[in-house]
């Protein structure tokens, strides 16, 4: 009898005891947890575990390798599906391992957490190239560098964890490439390149830990002013042609124009002795000889010869054969 009423004062109490929403492990677990880093920006990321309702949140929490406790990270707590959570200010200790560990959640349901692979932030950042100014300097390159401004924690900048700079250099004429690497100063020297040459130069840096190079775009430069030498030199072969196509046309034009009057010379000839001929035929005389009462020397003068070659028609009428002769200057002696 005494265990029956046992039984029942305990099923009383437990009746008349409060009612608590039961939270059950229910929801899926995250997956793909990774933490990237660049120039010292550490970015945590995360997929949804299939089947998560897209009302779900999720919180996440970090760790490092000195102590054993778990504290959520502030502005990660109620994070949705597809954002990422901010690890650079809780990651104080570049020399420290951390981890971080990410759970779904609703107001009833919870999922496992799933963690991510321990993380150091000196060796697990990758460093961006530096800002890059090229410049010719006779047959070399000069190369200036510029590190971006960035506190880090212990009184750090970023610029003090670059310690090498890998020179990718490239000729443009030829595509021939060589690297070169340097210890980081703002201001390099290329040396034993081409004068009057382009040249494309990548960069990347290398930390004292860290190595996961990533190069900047080509920055091309002459090393001199090209030369102009060949410029010149297609310039006067160019007026040297233009100056012998010129004498050509030239030389061409005199000999047309020297055809023509060849050619119209012994028309005038041929007209003149046409009308001598006829005029003798008109006055009953035979041919006219050269050697008639005329002598040598008024054949041959001046004015003898300009009247042969003036063009007369055949047909042109004459007053008197005197005026023609003494027009003509062959007058007997």
């Amino acid at each position: 009898m005494m265990g029956l009423w046992l039984l029942l004062l305990l099923h009383l109490h437990l009746g008349n005891a409060p009612r608590t929403e039961d939270v059950c492990v229910s929801l899926p677990a995250p997956s793909s947890i990774s933490i990237s880093s660049f120039n010292m920006e550490h970015t945590l990321s995360f997929l949804p575990g299939p089947g998560t309702p897209p009302e779900t949140h999720f919180t996440v929490q970090i760790i490092h390798h000195r102590k054993n406790s778990w504290r959520p990270v502030t502005g990660c707590l109620e994070l949705r599906a597809g954002q990422t959570c901010n690890l650079t200010r809780v990651f104080k200790d570049l020399y420290d391992h951390y981890r971080a560990r990410v759970q779904a959640y609703t107001p009833t349901q919870t999922s496992n957490w799933t963690l991510s692979a321990w993380f150091l932030p000196l060796s697990d950042t990758v460093l961006g190239p530096p800002d890059v100014t090229v410049s010719g300097c006779g047959n070399c390159l000069t190369v200036q560098l510029r590190v971006p401004t960035k506190e880090l924690p212990q009184n750090l900048q970023l610029k003090d964890l670059y310690k090498r700079i890998i020179f990718r250099v490239q000729r443009t004429r030829d595509g021939a490439q060589f690297t070169l690497t340097l210890d980081y100063e703002e201001e390099n020297v290329i040396t034993y390149l081409q004068s009057g040459v382009e040249y494309c130069v990548s960069v990347s840096a290398t930390g004292s830990v860290s190595s996961n190079p990533v190069y900047s775009k080509p920055y091309c430069a002459f090393t001199s002013p090209p030369s102009t030498k060949s410029s010149c030199t297609l310039y006067v072969v160019l007026g040297l042609a233009g100056v012998f196509c010129m004498l050509g046309f030239l030389i061409i034009g005199l000999l047309i124009y020297g055809g023509q009057m060849s050619l119209k010379l012994p028309i005038h000839l041929t007209r003149r002795l046409s009308y001598i001929l006829i005029q003798g035929q008109k006055r009953g005389s035979t041919r006219p000889e050269l050697s008639g009462p005329f002598s040598a020397s008024q054949l041959h003068e001046t004015g003898s010869a300009s009247c042969l070659l003036t063009a007369h028609s055949p047909v042109e009428a004459v007053n008197s054969s005197e005026v023609e002769e003494e027009d003509c200057g062959l007058v007997p002696n």
